[in-house]
């Protein structure tokens, strides 16, 4: 290889398994001198450690170690703790079949011995850059949906990539799911989402609130009603769970229905069948349901406010949306996505925040959550005048509002060291995007020794 192509060559984590010592000795020298760094064990246990906290993109193993198969018990452990790297398997001549059975299960390529460090270099060079082109696509898609949101909701967090995470998940199935969180945290946001990742987002997706409703217009409102049912009642009239068939009914503040509407609806959802008000014809329903509540159901059930075979029939997957206060870093993406749209909505340029004004926005506890950040977001856009909004521009009961920072910061009296200095690893990584190098240079320490705390402290 020219030393041309040497600078060309993209740096990568590897992990060396070989039971021979002076085979993996070789292999890693190999790939060392495109300037990979590498890491070598003797056998699948090893390697299980060095997976479960390590950080590798590319996993070189053995197939007969051990035993004849271990390479593939390594595969299987990569494939469990380390799905974004790839994995090439060295075998010998007569193991080509297992090679191939290999190869099904998910690795990148093998390779035969003897080795051709040339094919052998380029081989892992491949696998490299396929990782590292699938990292760059995911971490665009993640900018963008950061910026623009997903389904429009806001936030890299690592709370907010989970919520995504199970809404592409449960999306396209058609279980119940229950939406659980504090007011103003966005669950009808999640709600619409999973209808429109759903087989049914182009049928209709229905809402209805079942808060401050008596019994009597509940169940109209939810079942319908036949002519003459009761006075006044002139016509025949479907409820929603009818208007919603085929598509998606999204019932919110599921946890202030009264018992008795409970068991009415649990009849529905398990007999798919709603009888009107004044009828007794049973008329055959396909919703997808989802519900949602800024209540404990499971304090309700205790203190029989809530049913539950009826929790259990609606909770086929359960979606948490965390406060805002314990997902600060998403923020400063929230503010600036709310003020640009603001501005927008007034035909003038988004105002860039300074630091102490946001700083000040952060620390605040925001008891309504996404919706009151956004609601003075508003205020402020419309009432700042000039290109900048400064922390004399934030309202006063944000600005001057004696919230719990300095109880946070007395909460650290007692704390343990290692307690702090793993807080400390784990946030900056999630700040740098787990980008070691980074890491280290912010925590002003080695790579060498940010990689033996995270072994330490069982952090990737």
């Amino acid at each position: 290889m020219s030393q041309r192509d040497l600078h060309d060559v993209v740096h990568a984590q590897i992990l060396v398994v070989d039971d021979e010592a002076d085979h993996a000795d070789t292999m890693a020298e190999a790939l060392r001198r495109l300037g990979h760094v590498c890491t070598i064990v003797t056998s699948a246990s090893q390697a299980e450690e060095e997976l479960k906290y390590g950080n590798f993109d590319v996993v070189v193993t053995d197939l007969s170690m051990e035993t004849e198969e271990a390479g593939l018990r390594v595969l299987s452990l990569t494939r469990e703790h380390q799905p974004e790297a790839e994995a090439l398997m060295v075998t010998a001549h007569g193991d080509i079949a297992t090679a191939k059975a290999a190869l099904q299960g998910g690795a990148y390529d093998f390779i035969e011995k003897p080795l051709d460090l040339e094919v052998f270099r380029n081989l892992v060079q491949r696998a490299v850059e396929t990782v590292r082109l699938r990292n760059a696509n995911s971490r665009l898609q993640d900018r963008v949906e950061a910026a623009w949101g997903f389904e429009g909701i806001i936030g890299e967090s690592p709370a907010i990539r989970k919520v995504i995470s199970t809404i592409r998940q449960v999306g396209p199935s058609t279980i119940p799911v229950l939406i659980t969180g504090e007011s103003g945290t966005g669950k009808e946001l999640v709600a619409q989402a999973v209808h429109n990742q759903s087989k049914r987002a182009g049928k209709r997706y229905v809402t209805f609130n079942c808060a401050g409703q008596s019994e009597s217009l509940l169940e109209d409102q939810l079942f319908g009603h036949s002519r003459g049912a009761f006075t006044g009642a002139d016509k025949d009239r479907e409820g929603v769970f009818e208007y919603a068939d085929k598509g998606t009914l999204f019932l919110d503040e599921i946890g202030d229905m009264p018992l008795t509407m409970q068991s009415k609806l649990l009849r529905v959802l398990e007999s798919g069948e709603v009888i009107r008000l004044g009828t007794n014809a049973a008329q055959h329903v396909d919703v997808r349901f989802v519900s949602a509540t800024n209540r404990d159901l499971r304090s309700l059930i205790d203190e029989s406010g809530f049913r539950e075979d009826l929790y259990f029939r609606i909770n086929g997957a359960e979606i948490h949306l965390p406060a805002l206060r314990e997902r600060r870093e998403d923020i400063p993406l929230l503010i600036n996505h709310a003020a640009g749209r603001f501005a927008a909505e007034m035909d003038r340029p988004a105002p860039d925040f300074t630091e102490p004004a946001m700083m000040r926005l952060i620390s605040y506890n925001w008891p309504g959550n996404v919706r009151q950040l956004f609601n003075v977001v508003q205020r402020m856009i419309v009432m700042t005048e000039g290109s900048r909004v400064d922390v004399g521009d934030v309202p006063d009961d944000i600005r001057l509002h004696e919230d719990d920072e300095h109880l946070h910061l007395g909460s650290l009296a007692g704390v343990g060291l290692d307690r702090l200095e793993k807080e400390a690893i784990r946030q900056t990584l999630v700040m740098t995007g787990s980008n070691r190098e980074q890491a280290a240079e912010i925590l002003g320490i080695g790579e060498r020794t940010l990689y033996r705390k995270l072994k330490e402290y069982g952090l990737k």
